[in-house]
């Protein structure tokens, strides 16, 4: 059986709704904004499909009648669903805010210089991003998403692996001129140096022999190595621009290491919003087009 055989007028449900919930065809007629006349005329309407007296009128004062009470109360979970959809639906048409956490060398080296091109595409959202070199809390709604740079399997997330890295020692022209037999190794701030740790092993290259220079954020290891101060782990996607530029070089000319760590979307366990699934879609897009 087709579904609008048994829907009755859709705005005698709506007038009906309005009084129901007011007690008063005043007061709903002002939010739906017709004369009162108009909304006693659909509520009429409704009354003659349903074959029911849903009001009982008084001189000052109406009442719902028992039928129009179960009605009320049964259709109305209903029409709040429509609304709420309704509200999703026309939500990503409407200014949103997007907080999006992630690496500051992530979003300073790879993910800001694409970023005009998501605001073209969605001029309605406005991202946000909100660098930490903590993980930020998506499940407790701290941010939308997350971006992070590891091997995964952080406890309690929701983690997508978006593309992988290549890594190899990098430095200015100058220091390589120089030699870089003394190091240093420029590190950023992290529970142990995966990179080269892993880096190291691939080659069966020892390099614990070379004193160390911890830095708080990639960002600083890649401007310290421009400036000559020693040599930095290069990760290809974040550096590719000042290879381009000759500011850095690779030091020890070994090939680059396709390695398993790499970049993470961390998405909460609830269905995403419009906004961050835009977000999403058009993230997982540009790291496709970066492989290609």
């Amino acid at each position: 059986m087709a579904l609008h055989q048994d829907l009755p007028p859709l705005m005698a449900l709506r007038a009906f709704e309005a009084v129901a919930r007011h007690l008063s065809f005043i007061k709903a007629a002002d939010e739906l904004c017709v004369s009162q006349s108009a909304i006693s005329h659909q509520v009429q309407k409704l009354e003659q499909h349903l074959g029911q007296r849903l009001f009982v009128r008084r001189t000052r004062a109406i009442d719902l009648t028992e039928e129009g009470g179960q009605y009320y109360l049964q259709i109305r979970p209903a029409l709040e669903q429509i609304a709420q959809a309704t509200q999703r639906f026309n939500q990503p048409r409407q200014n949103q805010v997007l907080r999006i956490g992630l690496l500051a060398s992530f979003a300073t080296l790879w993910l800001a210089p694409r970023l005009a091109g998501f605001t073209r595409r969605y001029p309605q959202i406005r991202v946000e991003l909100k660098p930490s070199v903590q993980l930020a809390d998506v499940a407790g709604a701290e941010v939308d998403l997350a971006i992070r740079y590891g091997k995964g399997g952080w406890p309690h997330v929701n983690a997508v692996r978006l593309m992988g890295e290549r890594l190899f020692p990098v430095c200015s022209p100058a220091f390589k001129a120089a030699g870089v037999e003394q190091g240093p190794l420029l590190m950023s701030q992290a529970p142990q140096p995966f990179e080269w740790i892993d880096w190291s092993r691939h080659h069966h290259l020892d390099v614990q022999r070379y004193p160390c220079v911890m830095l708080h954020d990639y960002n600083i290891v890649v401007e310290a190595a421009i400036a000559g101060q020693g040599i930095a782990m290069g990760r290809q996607r974040l550096i590719e621009r000042r290879l381009k530029e000759g500011v850095l070089v690779n030091a020890f000319d070994q090939p680059a290491y396709e390695s398993e760590i790499g970049y993470w979307l961390v998405k909460p366990n609830a269905a995403l919003s419009p906004a961050a699934e835009c977000f999403r879609e058009w993230l997982v897009e540009q790291c496709n087009s970066a492989d290609t």
